[in-house]
């Protein structure tokens, strides 16, 4: 799992029918500092995340054993919106 702020969408109207009714979302991943660090992916929302918040996203094959994403063509998928985050005692992030 990764961490990661949601910079925007993506709209397709032409995609594979597997895709058909999932919602796209670009992440940056974070790094422990919560500093932006890494470049984007275009995961699968399976949990109603919006533009700003911070998720945990997985990627590859684990992007693929959600009940959102089961047995769909995707390579990451949001599984989660952060709430609190904590590096050695100290509150990195708070929602």
């Amino acid at each position: 799992m990764l961490l990661g702020r949601v910079t925007g969408t993506v709209v397709a109207s032409q995609k594979e029918p597997l895709m058909d009714g999932l919602k796209l979302l670009v992440v940056r991943q974070l790094g422990v500092d919560s500093n932006e660090t890494g470049g984007y992916v275009v995961a699968v929302d399976a949990v109603g995340a919006g533009i700003g918040e911070v998720v945990m996203y997985a990627s590859g094959s684990s992007a693929r054993q959600t009940q959102v994403t089961q047995n769909r063509p995707c390579d990451a998928v949001v599984m989660a919106i952060v709430d609190t985050w904590d590096v050695d005692g100290e509150t990195v992030y708070e929602k």
